[in-house]
């Protein structure tokens, strides 16, 4: 009898804690649900580089380590007065991220890769991640904040090389 009684009162008050106001319920859920990003509608570099940071914010769940932001202008390919060595800046990023896969990513960290110019973005990384070994970013998460037909060219590299692929619609 006391076990049916102790099991009884279990779910009384079980229900009672879930039992709240219709209000309370919207407010909690309001609370939890992550927020729409806009991304920019221009090229504008500090805007961009604002909109990378909060979707890459947005996918933390995982990250031990810390999170890797690789940022292209849109006018990337344009070598500009100021390159000592004539270098783009679409190259330099290229070699910073091709080193990185090939010495291996430490596990839980998050690579995030965004820009303005989608495709170019694409290609840096499909160029970065072809022939990486199969545990070059292993126990990482890879995001890629683009568009879906560039995520479709990325995420097979990506994978291969043992990283967790996340894509978002830069929309």
């Amino acid at each position: 009898m006391s076990r049916h009684f102790i099991a009884l009162s279990m779910l009384s008050l079980a229900l009672a804690l879930t039992a709240c106001s219709g209000e309370e319920a919207e407010s909690i859920k309001k609370e939890s649900a992550p927020v729409v990003l806009v991304a920019p509608t221009t090229n504008d570099d500090g805007a961009w580089k604002t909109y990378l940071g909060q979707v890459a914010g947005q996918h933390q769940e995982g990250v031990t380590d810390r999170t890797i932001g690789y940022y292209l202008p849109a006018d990337s390919a344009v070598a500009t007065a100021g390159d000592v060595d004539n270098k783009t800046q679409y190259d330099r990023q290229l070699e910073g991220v091709a080193m990185a896969i090939q010495r291996t990513v430490t596990p839980g960290n998050l690579l995030a890769f965004g820009s303005p110019d989608s495709s170019k973005m694409a290609d840096l990384m499909v160029t970065a991640f072809t022939g990486a070994a199969p545990d070059a970013v292993k126990g990482s998460k890879v995001l890629f904040i683009g568009k879906p037909a560039d995520s479709a060219r990325v995420q097979p590299l990506v994978e291969a090389a043992g990283g967790k692929y996340v894509s978002v619609e830069a929309k």
